[in-house]
């Protein structure tokens, strides 16, 4: 059985939903990222869309087992001013050399998700082999709970098959 990973960072809670059905859906593990200066109040917010804006990465403290012992990792983030949030900025380019196969679920109010799932892929190196995105109303209504079993069963199924055989492998210029 394939060894899949859920690393959540939700700075209200929405993100941090989506994780745990998406865990209890499939059975997987949860870790999370926490940062080390706390988010509080008007001011806390304000952080988020600067971090947002000049793609900071704010310290966190990763609380979960050692990700390369994982055949996938699905990051689970919200999405602020349609960018990556910054905690998830800074897991994946302190992980990046430590992460194996990425799958993404983005949380936003709107919009943004394509520029976070591109911005994951930058930091990584590689393209995600997945990616999915929930609203905000989606979540709170719970009408997001069947597309995120599929995404699950999906992931899963990604990680149960070889790589695809390309025609240039088949080459004889190729060797």
């Amino acid at each position: 059985m394939n060894q899949i990973l859920v690393v959540v960072y939700s700075y209200t809670g929405t993100s941090r939903k989506v994780a745990e059905l998406l865990c209890s859906q499939q059975g997987w593990p949860m870790a999370e990222i926490v940062e080390t200066r706390p988010r509080a109040g008007a001011s806390g917010s304000w952080r988020c869309m600067l971090d947002s804006f000049f793609r900071r990465r704010p310290a966190i403290r990763y609380q979960g087992p050692e990700t390369a012992q994982f055949d996938a990792v699905v990051l689970v983030s919200p999405i602020w001013g349609q960018r990556l949030a910054g905690p998830m900025r800074s897991f994946v380019a302190a992980q990046c050399n430590h992460l194996p196969d990425v799958a993404v679920i983005s949380v936003m109010g709107g919009r943004g998700a394509p520029h976070a799932v591109a911005e994951i892929g930058r930091l990584l190196g590689r393209t995600p082999v997945l990616d999915t995105a929930f609203t905000t109303r989606e979540v709170d209504s719970g009408s997001f709970a069947a597309r995120l079993q599929g995404f699950g069963t999906a992931v899963r199924a990604a990680e149960g098959t070889q790589p695809a055989v390309r025609p240039a492998t088949l080459s004889p210029q190729a060797s």
